[in-house]
């Protein structure tokens, strides 16, 4: 049996953008954590990849691997970064942990020509289903921490997330949507996945 590759060890959204990443692209992971996907588009799509993430311990990992990354806040730190200094801005599973993620979302446009966001969705059937019965916050696989103790302090749904940047005037290039690890059909996305990754391009012609 074949050893997996790197990119197939990743975790679901994180393979999904691997795929989707231009070979040879400059890249710019925003909350990169200990570098799996970084190491991915290195060692598979000879891609120039840069990181930047809060936790010391998975700045350790990462610079571990060999790889670029300064440890840094998205909400304080992007605004260093010039205009369109990297052909993709990243940012995986952060989106929704950011104190200003409207802000983060127009740097991550701004410093990269095209940008991936995944995040949760808070809209899945699951956590509504936790709500409405339980009348609980609730405790999945994906989303694993009680509520006195999550990251999560903007809770995005998918049309959350789509109305928002029909008001920015964001271009959506590319939509996936997961339920557990298993890429999931658009349609009723809002109720039945559980995950979102969008590539998303600020203007026309950018």
């Amino acid at each position: 049996m074949s050893t997996p590759t790197p990119q197939e060890t990743l975790r679901a959204d994180l393979g999904i953008i691997a795929h989707h990443v231009a070979r040879g692209s400059r890249v710019l992971d925003v909350g990169c954590g200990d570098g799996a996907l970084m190491a991915a588009l290195r060692d598979e799509r000879a891609v120039d990849a840069r990181g930047l993430e809060i936790d010391p311990g998975n700045v350790a990992a990462a610079v571990g691997r060999g790889l670029s990354v300064i440890q840094g806040d998205a909400d304080v730190d992007l605004q260093g970064y010039p205009d369109a200094s990297f052909d993709y801005a990243i940012l995986s599973q952060t989106l929704q942990t950011a104190r200003a993620p409207d802000l983060v979302l127009d740097h991550l446009l701004r410093i990269g020509r095209r940008a991936f966001v995944s995040f949760p969705n808070f809209a899945h059937w699951r956590v509504r289903l936790s709500l409405l019965w339980g009348g609980r916050m609730p405790v999945t696989r994906q989303l694993p921490e009680s509520w006195y103790d999550t990251p999560n302090i903007h809770h995005v749904t998918i049309d959350d997330f789509r109305a928002f940047l029909r008001q920015r005037g964001v271009i959506v290039e590319g939509a996936w949507f997961l339920s557990g690890d298993k890429q999931t059909t658009s349609a009723a996305a809002n109720l039945l996945a559980e995950h979102a990754v969008f590539l998303l391009r600020g203007e026309p012609g950018a």
